[in-house]
């Protein structure tokens, strides 16, 4: 899925770019974009993978933590301990100020 979706931008962004169609036909794909980027399908979709990407890089930190132990720099390793704590206890936000929701 992630293969074609790159395909179709990329495709749609040498269509825009390569096309002498002049602005209008710019404005009708943004417009197009705009309508499929607020369907609640494609958000609901888009969440649920941005879920399911905190969810494998929460355990990506805890294998990693595990695996490299005390042979980690003391400024790398508090960073971890911080998120393992934030992550055990339920925080809702995260530094870029967005939910875990």
């Amino acid at each position: 899925m992630r293969y074609k979706l790159t395909f179709a931008v990329g495709l749609a962004l040498g269509y825009v770019l390569g096309t002498r169609a002049g602005r209008e036909r710019y404005e009708q794909l943004k417009k197009s974009a705009r309508q499929v980027a607020q369907n609640p399908a494609v958000r609901n979709t888009a969440e649920t993978a941005a879920q399911q990407g905190r969810v494998y890089a929460g355990k990506a930190i805890h294998s990693v933590s595990e695996k490299v132990g005390d042979r980690m720099p003391d400024s790398v390793a508090s960073r971890v301990r911080s998120l393992r704590e934030r992550n055990t206890n339920g925080a809702a936000g995260d530094d870029w100020g967005t939910s875990n929701t």
